[in-house]
């Protein structure tokens, strides 16, 4: 009887970095993700209300309390050995009015910037305000949930008036894997009405994992590493002095899904 041999297999790098344990560590990581959200939402921000009758003051402790929460969560990924990082440019990130603008390619994007941006704001997915372990988090730092709605435009450009820093990815979702990142015209409507600059983050992994519709289970054979840096400022009046709105949002979109398209495809050493 002739062996059966499957092809794909074979095409498939060994399994590294200590595969087996990584795997423990992803669901004790995401576990320990779950739980902290709950112990914000039960214990951490009932008695802020309390003690903090003033909502400004209240959101800005709030996400004080997901900033730290988040950077202990990302060391403990670091610390079991799921991924490696680096965060270039991290400094030029948090000024007022400014909107951050990045690529998705997995599910801890978000976690990442919020751990590095302290008071940011964010626009985030309608499902997480419902969802019981990210819905306390959400409604006391008063994320701007992304329901497409004209209230939601106008709220996320007067944040930004406000001098808030706001945190977007324009694609919506995250970046399907084999594709390259497609941006909505959105975040530019945005960026024209209230940003005083717009900032792009470049997210490269070496290792995909934790795409849409990916489950944490599905771990990479290597050990995942992350690399986030800020690029140039881009200033919206570049295109709103010479043209009208719907025209400049348009313009300035097709800049920065360039830029994106042109540094993703830049090669990165991966180091470990």
């Amino acid at each position: 009887m002739e062996n059966s041999i499957d092809p794909v297999a074979e095409t498939l790098p060994p399994r590294q970095d200590a595969w087996l344990l990584r795997l423990f560590a992803t669901a004790f990581a995401f576990t320990a993700f779950g739980l902290g959200g709950l112990l914000l939402r039960l214990v951490v921000f009932p008695p802020l209300r309390l003690l903090c009758p003033d909502l400004s003051r209240r959101q800005q402790r709030a996400r004080g309390a997901i900033y730290w929460t988040f950077r202990v969560f990302i060391r403990l990924l670091v610390r079991t050995g799921i991924l490696t990082f680096e965060f270039r440019g991290a400094e030029r990130l948090g000024r007022p009015g400014q909107m951050i603008v990045a690529n998705h390619p997995s599910l801890l994007d978000v976690v990442f910037l919020l751990g590095h941006v302290a008071n940011a704001n964010c626009v985030v997915k309608h499902s997480l305000a419902a969802n019981p372990f990210t819905a306390g988090p959400v409604r006391n730092a008063r994320y701007i949930t992304n329901d497409e709605s004209l209230e939601m435009f106008d709220r996320a450009a007067e944040v930004l008036r406000e001098g808030e820093t706001l945190v977007v990815f324009p694609e919506g979702t995250r970046t399907p894997r084999g594709a390259s990142p497609r941006f909505h015209r959105g975040a530019c409507a945005i960026a024209m009405r209230g940003a005083r600059v717009v900032t792009p983050v470049v997210i490269r992994m070496n290792t995909r994992s934790l795409t849409k519709g990916e489950p944490w289970y599905r771990i990479p054979r290597q050990r995942m590493r992350y690399i986030f840096e800020a690029g140039p400022d881009v200033d919206p009046q570049r295109w709103t002095s010479q043209h009208p709105l719907p025209i400049a949002g348009r313009l300035m979109n097709e800049h920065l899904h360039n830029y994106f398209e042109m540094e993703l495809g830049r090669d990165e050493p991966a180091r470990k």
